[in-house]
This record gives C-alpha cells, structure tokens and sequence, in this order.
C-alpha cells in the first residue's frame, strides 16, 4: 500500500521572535537575518523535493516557502496559523509577569485562553482538523511528497498528537528552518491515527 511522506518545517525567523514576543496571530515578515538562514541552509544543506507545498497564510511561513521551494504553487491553510495570543501579540513574558491571567495560563493553557485568544485545547483543535484534511487531500490526489511549512507550535501539536515515537510537545522543538519527516502508512493511519517520524529536515550531510 502507498506511503506518503510530509515534511514539517518551521518558518525562518523574524524580529518579534527573537526579541521574545508572542506572535502566534500577529502577521510579520522574515527578518533579515531570517532570510539568509534559510538561504544558507538551502545552499548548503538542501531541502527534500516535494509535489505539493502548503503552508500557514501568515508572511513568515509564505515567504519561507518562497525562499525554499521558489518553483512550486503554495497552498495556504487558515488551520495552520500558530495559536492567536490575543490581547498578549507583541508583549512579552517580562511585559505580562504582573497579569493574573498571565500566571493562570502559565499554569494551564489547555483551559485558559488569553483574553481574546485561544486555549491550548482550542488551538489542538483547530490544528489536528486542519492536518487530517491535508492528509485526505494527500491520499485523494495520490501525492506522495508534500512540505508543510508552519509555526512551531502547529508543528509540535501535530507530533504530539500524532508522532510515533510518542513524545510530549516540547520534545519536538526545532530551530527556524528545520523540522521533522514524516510517513503515513494509510492502513496505520486510518486504524490508529498516527504517523511515524523517521528523520529531521533538512537531512543531515552523509
């Protein structure tokens, strides 16, 4: 039966992120220095070739599929957005350490929302719905190679929920630029709903 192999990569890095603001919904654009990293590692390390691209609609992940995939039509998926921070977009943890919501948060982000934002739980949701749709597109259309080029969060929700090896979320952090490889097996997938990781992207020199 035919496997599908998907790629998860994380956009480059911007400003905002560097500084250590929360950016989840917030649309900005690929620093400078975010830009020629992923040059740089396209030029020198190279990234798997692919039949399809999809991506989060935000600017940092579109302009990083241009810049690693510059020959291929993008899909955007609104599901594939990082969780919205609402009323918290552009503070920072230092900012909010006064807030009440803030340390309830802290404590628990499955149950409580930012004000105006989304849950942890809300997030998963709208993650999870959002990739198992990618993955009927994938099989309908028999495409055996796809990059998903998005936030770190999506992608470590994705893992979590679905990875085997099984693995808490912050086991799968990766740098700007750098992600996992993953296959669907469809008879796994449509029995348990899960995907096996089996590299880090872009792979390592021989």
């Amino acid at each position: 039966m035919q496997s599908y192999t998907i790629y998860l990569i994380r956009h480059g890095a911007t400003d905002e992120t560097l500084r250590g603001k929360y950016i989840g919904s917030t649309d900005v654009s690929l620093s400078k220095k975010g830009r020629e990293a992923l040059i740089e590692i396209k030029e020198n390390i190279g990234y798997p070739y692919v039949e399809k691209v999809f991506s989060s609609p935000l600017a940092r992940c579109v302009e990083s599929c241009e810049l690693i995939y510059p020959d291929k039509d993008i899909k955007t998926i609104n599901a594939l957005r990082e969780c919205s921070f609402g009323d918290w977009e552009g503070k920072s943890a230092a900012e909010l350490a006064g807030d009440a919501n803030f340390a309830l948060w802290l404590q628990n982000s499955d149950k409580t929302p930012p004000p105006g934002g989304e849950s942890g739980k809300e997030f998963a949701s709208r993650v999870c719905r959002g990739f198992e749709r990618l993955v009927e597109e994938l099989s309908a259309d028999n495409t055996k190679t796809a990059a998903i080029v998005t936030h770190g969060g999506v992608i470590m929700t994705i893992l979590a929920m679905y990875g085997l090896p099984q693995a808490e979320s912050y086991r799968w952090r990766m740098d700007n630029g750098y992600g996992f490889a993953v296959r669907i097996t469809p008879m796994l997938w449509m029995r348990d709903r899960v995907i096996e990781v089996f590299d880090t992207v872009p792979f390592a020199p021989k």
